[in-house]
């Protein structure tokens, strides 16, 4: 909260509209990062509510729920919702969070009053009995009421604790009774059993990085006109061809070098280098000069010759040939690199048919001398154990997942169909068929099956009913009351006038 101190700079509108539309395009990124909190802070934690005397304080008003203002005013129920959460946040002064924080109190502070709205058109409200002993829970010592503590507060204050607490209990009972209502017959049973089966695997990983040089070479060996080596300087006009023309012409009537005309008229990446592209394969060019008629052309060019002035995705663009095409020394670790990237991006099929083919043979192995023989056998290969794990498409916090198993072959292999059924499917002590899983054919070995534990299924219902239905239903409140029409909401308005640039009021 900004109320006090030096002045602050004035942020131009633009940049106010830029935290506006990120927002607004995905709320989440500021609101949802906190629901989790709003529920442990707000809706099951009673937080008194003493509000001092409202003509000595200043109201901020951000909206209003059925014409019922949200103002934010130090010591009410907005306050000390914004507090908790940026203790939380460790009153982070970053504008992104101090709005995250702020918004997030904002919508909570809606959701709290249009819930008393809602109950009130109930009639229900808690027995003085249930509320006299939430107020004196505020005031023990020991485990026992302090009265003198209580009496330290004027008439005014005791009563706005009373109102405090009396509508948190309005908001809870709410809240619980939502909660309730949403969870079906038999759902938590049903839940909790998708903890069994759990197994426990080896795993062999070939990876794509294992393919050998001899491979890049025989494909290289295949395609050579893929990978011949070229050598040309560029410039590159984006006004037009025609003057394109003219700058090609000053360069070969000699009024002008190729360098200094790159340096002075060029717009593109090589203009700083004197137009000079460097060493490149030929498939390096198809991005360079997308029309294949004029590329041929191009790569046809003798050492010394220009090209003519052709369309290029930049503008219009002639070349300089430096030497006349070659072909690449397949023995050079430089040249290798370059072919084996060109394999992992296009012809990525080509590598992992190589990988599966090895996968086979070793899958081969194992039918005939067991797991651990066949990897003995396999040069390169080594094994990793994880489990048990049940079936957990998604990777659902509820469950074991495949990101606790620390196994990085199986980062990408959480919402992968395949892998699950597998993994699940695969007769126990028998190789699974090869599966590509990110860069990497791994071969899975299940070893063993077993139930969950009772204490684990114990603890899926626990959470379960606790914390996930908590939290949905929480977010179908919030849905709910956020996109009411009784809602108007005036946050960013206020946000960036009292919060953001508290001077400009």
């Amino acid at each position: 909260m900004a109320f006090k101190g030096k002045k602050q700079p004035v942020r131009h509108e633009a940049e106010q509209s830029e935290f506006i539309q990120r927002f607004k395009a995905n709320p989440f990124i500021f609101v949802g990062t906190i629901i989790v909190l709003i529920i442990v802070i707000v809706a099951f934690v009673l937080v008194p509510a003493i509000v001092p005397e409202a003509g000595r304080m200043v109201e901020l008003n951000f909206g209003s729920y059925n014409k019922i203002p949200i103002n934010y005013v130090p010591g009410n129920y907005f306050a000390q919702v914004r507090e908790n959460l940026a203790r939380y946040r460790q009153n982070s002064t970053n504008i992104e969070v101090s709005m995250e924080v702020w918004r997030g109190a904002f919508e909570e502070t809606v959701v709290h009053t249009a819930i008393l709205e809602e109950v009130k058109q109930t009639g229900y409200v808690p027995s003085q009995e249930q509320v006299d002993k939430e107020v004196a829970q505020q005031f023990q010592v020991d485990g026992v009421f302090d009265a003198s503590r209580y009496r330290q507060l004027d008439r005014s204050a005791r009563m706005s604790l009373w109102r405090g607490v009396r509508d948190s209990l309005i908001a809870r009972r709410y809240r619980e009774d939502v909660t309730n209502l949403r969870i079906p017959s038999k759902e938590t049973e049903f839940i909790a059993a998708m903890a069994s089966p759990r197994r426990s695997f080896d795993l062999a990983a070939f990876p794509l990085s294992s393919y050998p040089d001899t491979e890049i070479a025989l494909y290289a060996a295949e395609n050579p006109d893929l990978f011949r080596l070229t050598h040309f300087s560029r410039i590159t006009l984006s006004s037009s061809e025609a003057e394109a023309q003219t700058v090609l012409a000053s360069i070969q009537d000699g009024t002008t070098t190729f360098e200094e005309a790159a340096g002075t008229h060029s717009q593109d990446g090589y203009a700083d280098r004197g137009g000079d592209m460097g060493l490149k394969m030929i498939h390096e060019l198809t991005f360079e000069i997308p029309d294949a008629e004029a590329r041929n052309s191009i790569i046809a060019l003798q050492g010394g010759e220009y090209s003519p002035v052709v369309k290029v995705p930049a503008g219009w663009a002639f070349f300089r040939a430096e030497v006349t095409p070659y072909a690449a020394d397949l023995a050079d670790s430089g040249n290798l690199s370059k072919i084996r990237s060109y394999l992992l991006d296009l012809e990525r099929g080509r590598i992992e048919d190589w990988l599966i083919a090895q996968a086979e043979i070793f899958i081969a192995r194992i039918k005939e001398e067991g797991f651990d023989a066949a990897l003995e056998a396999q040069e390169g290969l080594t094994k990793q154990s994880f489990g048990p794990i049940p079936i957990n498409y998604g990777g659902v916090d509820l469950f074991d997942s495949l990101r606790s198993a620390g196994v990085q072959e199986l980062v990408s292999a959480d919402s992968n169909e395949n892998f699950w059924r597998t993994a699940f499917f695969t007769p126990l002590e028998t190789p699974s068929i090869p599966l590509v899983l990110g860069n990497n054919v791994v071969v899975l070995y299940p070893k063993e099956e077993i139930p969950a534990e009772e204490s684990e299924v114990e603890t899926v219902k626990s959470i379960y009913s606790s914390y996930w239905l908590s939290y949905n239903a929480e977010m179908g409140l919030r849905n709910y009351f956020l996109r009411s029409s009784k809602f108007e909401d005036r946050f960013f308005e206020a946000f960036y006038k009292f919060i953001y640039n508290p001077y400009s009021f």
